[in-house]
C-alpha cells in the first residue's frame, strides 16, 4: 500500500516539525564547558564510540572532530571488548554516544575505561543510566519524542546527539583559534584546499618557458618569442636585466587597428610600463583575483628586487582547479 502524495507530504513536514523542536530544546551550559575543557587539555585523541544508529553518528562527529583540529577516531563498542580497546591509551579521552545510556556493548567496556583513568564524556538522553553515571561530563540528548510515527526508531534521538557533537566540534574550533589555512591543510583535496595550500611558484612559468625580450628587440623578434612561448604577451626588460613593461596580444589588435607600421617598431615602444606583477610567495588564488580585477589573462612574477622570476595566466590557473 502507497501513501497519497499529501499524507506522505503532511509526514515529512511533521517529522522535520519534531526534530526542529528537538533541536530547539536542547540546552549547553557547564557540562560542555567542562567538556571543551576536558578535550583541550587531553593528551592524546577523542576516542568516539555508539552501536547501532549511535555509531554511525559517533563515526560522523570523528570526522568532524579530526577535519577541525581535534585528533579523533571511532571504536565500534563490540569489537572493543575483542581487542580494539587496545586502541584507547590513559593519554585518550572517550566520548560515548547511546540514548539510553544502557547499550550492553557500552557497558561491558565502561568499568575498564574507568580503571585505565580516561576521562569519559557521554552524550546521552538519560543522564541517570550506566554510561551517565560512569561518565565524567554529560551532554544529555534527550528528546520528548521520536519523528517516527512509532516513537521507536531512532530519528529526533540522534539528530540531538549529531547536533552535540557539532557543537562541540565548533566550540573546540574556536578555541583553539583554527582557522581557514587549517581547515585547507585537513582537505586538500578540496576547492578550499586548493585555493588555499596552492602558491603561485606552484604553477608559474621559469626560465626558458618565459616570453623575454629586450626593449630594443625588434617588432618581428617580439612576436616570434610570444607564438613560440605560448603565453600571450612577452615581458619586457631593460638594458640592466630589470622588468621595464609587458606586450600583450590585445596591445597587438590596437597596433593592427591603429595602422600603425608594425616593422620599424621596438618592444619598449610599444609595452605597457610598470605591470601588473605578483610574487611567486602569493597565493594563487590571489593571482587569480587580481587578473580578475585588472582583466587580464597573464600576470608577470617577480622577486623582491622586481626582476622577472615567471610568468601565470588562466590556463594554468584552471588546470590547478584554483579557479
Amino acid at each position: 500500500m502507497t501513501a497519497s502524495a499529501p499524507r506522505a507530504i503532511e509526514a515529512a513536514r511533521e517529522a522535520l516539525r519534531i526534530e526542529a523542536q528537538a533541536l530547539a530544546a536542547l540546552q549547553v551550559g557547564a557540562e560542555m564547558q567542562s567538556a571543551v575543557e576536558a578535550v583541550l587539555a587531553c593528551q592524546g585523541r577523542v576516542v568516539v564510540m555508539g552501536m547501532g544508529k549511535s555509531g554511525h553518528v559517533g563515526r560522523k562527529i570523528a570526522a568532524t572532530l579530526a577535519s577541525t583540529g581535534t585528533p579523533a577516531l571511532f571504536v565500534h563498542p563490540a569489537e572493543a571488548s575483542h581487542g580494539d580497546l587496545g586502541m584507547v591509551t590513559a593519554q585518550d579521552l572517550v566520548v560515548a554516544l547511546s540514548n539510553s545510556g544502557e547499550s550492553d556493548e557500552l557497558a561491558v567496556i565502561l568499568p575498564v575505561i574507568r580503571r585505565l583513568g580516561v576521562t569519559l564524556i557521554a552524550i546521552t538522553g538519560n543522564p541517570d543510566s550506566s554510561l551517565g553515571r560512569h561518565a565524567h561530563w554529560v551532554l544529555n540528548s534527550r528528546v520528548e519524542q521520536e519523528a517516527c510515527p512509532l516513537n521507536l526508531a531512532p530519528t529526533a534521538s540522534t539528530t540531538a546527539q549529531m547536533a552535540l557533537g557539532d557543537a562541540l566540534a565548533v566550540a573546540l574550533l574556536d578555541a583553539r583559534g583554527f582557522r581557514p589555512e587549517d581547515f585547507a591543510r585537513s582537505h586538500p583535496g578540496g576547492a578550499l584546499g586548493r585555493k588555499l595550500l596552492t602558491f603561485v611558484a606552484d604553477l608559474m612559468r621559469s626560465g626558458d618557458a618565459l616570453p623575454v625580450v629586450q626593449a630594443d628587440t625588434g617588432f618581428t623578434e617580439t612576436m616570434r618569442v610570444m607564438s613560440a612561448k605560448g603565453l600571450g604577451c612577452a615581458a619586457v626588460l631593460d638594458a640592466s636585466g630589470a622588468l621595464a613593461g609587458v606586450f600583450t596580444d590585445g596591445d597587438l589588435r590596437r597596433l593592427v587597428e591603429q595602422g600603425r607600421d608594425l616593422r620599424t617598431l621596438k618592444a619598449g615602444e610599444v609595452m605597457h610600463a610598470r605591470p601588473r606583477t605578483v610574487r611567486a610567495e602569493q597565493l594563487a588564488v590571489d593571482a587569480a583575483d587580481l587578473m580578475e580585477e585588472a582583466r587580464i589573462t597573464v600576470v608577470l612574477v617577480v622577486d623582491e628586487t622586481g626582476r622577472l622570476v615567471g610568468a601565470l595566466n588562466s590556463n594554468d590557473l584552471l588546470r590547478a582547479k584554483v579557479i
